[in-house]
């Protein structure tokens, strides 16, 4: 019978051997831009944060430039709890849900200011969205404007007619279409094999993505068309982010909310430099011609008011926020 209280206190030894074990949470966290991109930057130095925050408790391990998911797996590997957490242009998933192509309407938004008003009155509903999926948003980046990438300058909506024009998204797509390009859906690492072998010959993106991908070897010109801005989010389980103690949500909440601010002020300076990045690297950069400028502008009035349709009253509603 004396056995027995050594025999409890090994269990109560091994249980807290365990316990310390098990103490650090680590999480593999699949992106879909390279290392040097800034919303890669600010995803590192968010998981930093988050380590930092934690005393170490939560680590989260950054896989970039699709490594460990390709872009267009990335949700649904952290629906289905096979990555915790994950990074993706939002609209990519427009859709399934209207809420996730509001951001890259095209001409809703005029430059940061509406952007961030846009995605305050929208927030609710796309984290409501989220949450329907189990999911839980943690913060929002903006891209800088996009605008228009060719071999030529496009004078018109019209040179736009028959050209392989490409698509990352259900948004890009309906453009094309209107104009009555032809859509070619291609992710940000293969784009300068694509304009390389002639899949695709224009693009809409941004000056980042421009510097990234050295549109400077494949392309030209760069309208700069201030077309939309969209949006990445970061986003968890909310399994995954149930299973964590009081300290570690409060921990990551904290450092999201950090992420969010320090990645508006990137997105506004990113915005300057890589602009004046494809100008250094022999890129044309011109404002669109009035011409251009009018036919996207019709393109975008179309395109708003099929979406609008499409969300129904929640749509509605945040329009109607968005243009008080």
């Amino acid at each position: 019978m004396k056995m027995v209280p050594r025999l409890l206190t090994g269990i109560v030894l091994a249980a807290g051997i365990a316990t310390g074990a098990s103490a650090q949470t680590k999480w593999d966290m699949p992106t879909p831009y390279p290392d040097g991109n800034f919303h890669t930057k600010n995803v590192i130095a968010f998981a930093a944060d988050v380590d930092k925050a934690t005393g170490g408790s939560l680590k989260i391990q950054v896989h970039s430039a699709g490594s460990l998911f390709k872009h267009p797996e990335i949700k649904r590997s952290v629906r289905q709890g096979t990555a915790p957490i994950g990074e993706i242009l939002e609209s990519l998933a427009s859709n399934e849900a209207p809420v996730y192509g509001l951001d890259s309407v095209p001409f809703l938004t005029t430059g940061y200011d509406s952007a961030k008003k846009l995605y305050d009155v929208s927030k609710p509903y796309l984290e409501k969205q989220l949450a329907s999926e189990g999911l839980m948003l943690l913060y929002s980046v903006p891209w800088p404007p996009q605008g228009l990438y060719a071999k030529k300058e496009i004078k018109s909506v019209e040179d736009l007619k028959g050209v392989k024009f490409r698509t990352y998204n259900a948004m890009i797509g309906r453009i094309a279409a209107i104009v009555g390009a032809v859509p070619t859906q291609i992710e940000v690492p293969d784009l300068p094999t694509a304009f390389a072998t002639g899949r695709v010959e224009v693009m809409i993106t941004s000056a980042s993505t421009g510097v990234d991908t050295k549109a400077q070897d494949y392309l030209t010109h760069y309208m700069d068309a201030q077309a939309w801005q969209p949006r990445n989010i970061v986003f968890v389980n909310k399994a995954a982010f149930d299973k964590l103690t009081v300290a570690e949500k409060k921990g990551l909440l904290d450092s999201a909310k950090a992420a969010e601010e320090r990645g508006w002020k990137a997105s506004r300076d990113e915005m300057a430099i890589k602009t004046k990045a494809l100008k250094d690297a022999g890129i044309k950069v011109l404002p669109p011609s009035p011409e251009l400028q009018a036919g996207l502008a019709k393109v975008g009035a179309v395109i708003t008011a099929e979406w609008e349709k499409s969300a129904g009253a929640d749509g509605a509603a945040m329009l109607a926020a968005f243009r008080k």
